[in-house]
Formats: structure tokens, C-alpha cells, sequence
């Protein structure tokens, strides 16, 4: 990407803790207006990225520029960023009104223009009617939305969100989900988005980091890392309910898969016969399907309405995704077949996509 184009640029960004290495050479460019996902495990560093972008915290090597400003060694106040957090840390005995002005009061500007800054922001983020409230009578999404609301008035250059949602119900993220990317659009904010919920990171992102271990395994556009996942620990970590992964063998019609009656698929992906591979099989590639290649016994079924998960009686279980109504239990044979364009193979030894 153009340098010049870029609103946030980390290059080699380190971090140690002591003897502790949280951030291992990070390098990530993110052009005006996008909307970036940093994802991955507990502890894998993507909230010690997002801090040191804010200059929370400081950074032991590599370079970070806001547009186009080399920010490294600048306080948080000088960076021109708003962060939005899990906490919302609204100040109690201030109403919603006074929450949203008080960074531009601080800045001297006069209060009629502040206030009306305020009535615009509410407006656009549905808080006209909460304007003279105080935070204790509000819920947890009118709470999150004063915080938006709050980092929104001070029109920053890049807006940085910490796991915003983590304490909101399910049904009141998947709102909020699409009222932060809404809200994002109408303003051509930029946005880094923190989340562990890689389906908040997938439907939210216009380009997904995956992070393991202070280190970036793959970046790209949502879609790319679920269609074409670098190694097996993102073809894991992406797509929900997660990839299955079978020891397999490569044979000259495609792979021997380590399930009973030793069942061979075709695949795409061409192999020297005999090599020992891991064949990734997503659930919702998994097709029931009585003339199918595989015939596996049922441990479970779980039926969710629109679709069935079934889970087979094998070492390893598979999760099969499917949209069926019709009868099966435990115990159970069923046939399944599966697209061999769709058949993923990793290396056992690396990891890594073949």
C-alpha cells in the first residue's frame, strides 16, 4: 500500500515486558477509511497493539505513524485518536450531554457550540431522547453508544475500539455490530477494532488481522483468510462452528483420510503419493449425502432451527453443518460427501498451507 494513502502505519513494532515478548516485528498499514479487525486468542497481543497505536503503551522498536506523522514517541493527547472500550468509562455524575461535551470543553470551546455539537452527535447515534440522563439510568448499549458518542465529537483522526461489545447480551452485539459499521461509513472513520469473536471480526471488517503470540499469522479481507487460510491455526481459528482436521495420507486419486473404511476424496491440491498430510473438511462443506464417499455413525445432533449440527461417533469427531429436517439420531450411519475443491491440506510437521 502507498505510505501516503495510509492513516495508520506500524513498522516492526516490538514489545517486551521484561523477559516477556508481546510484540514480535508487527508491520501493518491501514488506508484512510478502513476498517481494520485485530483477532486472535487471549494473551495473543492484539489489545498490546491497539494500546501502543494509542501510545498507552510505549514501544521497545519499530516506528508508528498517524497520518503521515511519525507519533512514536508522542503522548496518547497528541496522537488525535479516540479509543472506545469494554468498561465505556462514562463519568457518573455528569448527563449524557455533558459526557459528550467534555473533551471539547476541556479544548475551551463555548458552550452553546459544544451543546449543539452534542444535539448532532445524539441524533445521529439515537441518544436525542437521553440527552439530560445520567449514566445510571441508562442501559449497557445506551452506555456504549454515549462512548461512541464521545469519541465521535472530537472527530479524530482514527478511532480505536478495545472489545466494545464484551458486555453487551448477544442479541444487543449483533445490533451494536451493525451500528458501529454503520456509524463508521457515514463518518469515513478509520477504525481497529479489537474483538476475541472472530464472527463480530468477519462481519464487521473490510480486512482481518489474525494474531497468535504477539505475532501476525495472516491478514487479508475477510473471505481470503476463510477461503484460503495460511496455516492450519487460522483455518482453526476462522469460521464457526471451527474446521475439522483429519490425519490423512496423499494417494494418486487425491487423500486417504484416517476415518473408518479408510475413505479417499479427490482433491484439487496435488501431492507426491504417500506423504502424510492434515486434511481440513469445514462443517458447512460437509454434505449429507447417502451415496457419499464417507460413512460415519452419529454421536449427536444438535438441532439450532435453521440448522442441524451433527457430530460423528469418530476419533477425531467431525462436525457436519447441514440444513435438514429430516430424522437422524444418535447412533445413526449417515453418508457424507464433500466438494473436493474444498478439501484443505496443511503440512503436520509446519503447519503450514499446502
Amino acid at each position: 500500500m502507498n505510505g501516503a494513502m495510509n492513516q495508520i502505519e506500524l513498522t516492526g513494532i516490538e514489545k517486551h515486558y521484561g523477559g516477556y515478548h508481546a510484540l514480535k516485528s508487527v508491520n501493518l498499514a491501514i488506508p484512510k477509511g478502513g476498517f481494520v479487525a485485530l483477532v486472535g486468542p487471549s494473551g495473543c497481543g492484539k489489545s498490546t497493539l491497539l494500546r501502543t497505536i494509542a501510545g498507552l503503551e510505549t514501544i521497545t522498536g519499530g516506528a508508528i505513524h498517524i497520518a503521515g506523522q511519525d507519533v512514536t514517541t508522542l503522548p496518547p493527547r497528541l496522537r488525535d485518536i479516540a479509543m472506545v472500550f469494554q468498561s465505556y468509562a462514562l463519568y457518573p455524575h455528569m448527563t449524557v450531554a455533558e459526557n459528550l461535551t467534555y473533551a471539547l470543553r476541556l479544548k475551551g470551546v463555548p458552550k452553546p457550540v459544544a451543546r449543539k455539537r452534542a444535539e448532532d452527535i445524539a441524533e445521529t447515534i439515537g441518544l436525542t431522547p437521553l440527552l439530560d440522563r445520567y449514566p445510571r439510568a441508562l442501559s449497557g448499549g445506551q452506555r456504549q453508544r454515549v462512548a461512541m458518542g464521545r469519541a465521535i465529537i472530537r472527530e479524530p483522526k482514527a478511532f480505536l475500539f478495545d472489545e466494545p461489545l464484551s458486555n453487551l447480551d448477544a442479541a444487543l452485539r449483533v445490533h451494536m455490530r451493525a451500528e458501529i459499521r454503520k456509524l463508521h461509513n457515514r463518518l469515513g472513520a478509520t477504525s481497529v477494532y479489537v474483538t476475541h469473536d472472530q464472527i463480530e471480526a468477519m462481519t464487521m471488517a473490510d480486512h482481518v488481522v489474525v494474531m497468535r503470540a504477539g505475532v501476525i499469522e495472516q491478514q487479508g479481507a475477510p473471505l481470503e483468510l476463510y477461503d484460503r487460510p495460511a496455516n492450519r491455526f487460522v483455518a482453526g481459528f476462522i469460521g464457526s462452528p471451527a474446521m475439522n482436521f483429519i490425519d490423512a495420507v496423499t494417494t494418486d486419486q487425491g487423500v486417504k483420510l484416517a476415518l473408518p473404511g479408510e475413505p479417499v476424496i479427490a482433491t484439487t491440491t496435488r501431492s507426491q503419493p504417500g506423504r502424510k498430510v492434515l486434511a481440513g473438511l469445514r462443517p458447512e462443506h460437509l454434505a449429507v449425502d447417502p451415496d457419499g464417499a464417507l460413512r460415519l455413525p452419529v454421536a449427536l445432533v444438535e438441532q439450532t432451527g435453521s440448522t442441524s449440527y451433527l457430530v460423528t461417533d469418530t476419533e477425531p469427531m467431525l462436525t457436519v453443518s447441514a440444513n435438514l429436517r429430516r430424522d437422524i439420531h444418535p447412533g445413526d450411519v449417515v453418508g457424507l460427501s464433500i466438494d473436493p475443491a474444498r478439501v484443505h491440506l496443511f503440512d503436520p510437521a509446519t503447519e503450514a498451507r499446502l
